[in-house]
């Protein structure tokens, strides 16, 4: 019997993983001088929501979709937050230590496969943010995966 590759969503630990990972990221974003004036009027309960989001991005269900909208919902969040590059490059620092801090697996494919969509995503989120962009095409959710290197490559 051929064995199933596990999705980025389970090799992660599924929804619970997911949600300890944005309550710690942005708890530390709250606090962050560079950060916390584009958080500064977060719901309680935008870290659950992002865990969704990744959730569905990773291979988990479709909750983002079901109950936030999906894709052009996403979009139309960051539309004229104007963020910039500096602020983009310290949300990515902050993911990846929340990814640390509260323990994701660290192999090197995981976090290879994490680090590639927390780049895409952001730099995606900060083009569409820039008042007057053109927003991306896309209408879809993405689904990102393992890549070339899928658990247990060698």
């Amino acid at each position: 019997m051929e064995e199933k590759t596990p999705t980025l969503y389970e090799w992660a630990g599924g929804a619970e993983a997911l949600d300890r990972l944005m309550t710690e990221f942005y708890r530390t974003v709250r606090a962050d001088d560079l950060l916390a004036p584009l958080f500064a009027r977060m719901s309680d309960d935008h870290p659950h929501h992002v865990a969704l989001w990744f959730g569905e991005v990773f291979g988990g269900p479709p909750a983002y979709s079901e109950q936030r909208g999906g894709f052009k919902a996403m979009r139309a969040r960051h539309v004229n937050r104007a963020i910039k590059p500096e602020q983009r490059a310290r949300w990515v620092q902050l993911m990846m230590q929340a990814a640390d801090t509260v323990g994701l697996p660290d192999d090197a494919e995981f976090r290879s496969a994490f680090a590639a969509y927390v780049e895409w995503g952001s730099r995606r989120a900060m083009s569409n943010s820039q008042p007057g962009a053109t927003l991306s095409r896309r209408t879809t959710m993405p689904y990102w995966g393992w890549g070339e290197a899928p658990p247990g490559f060698d």
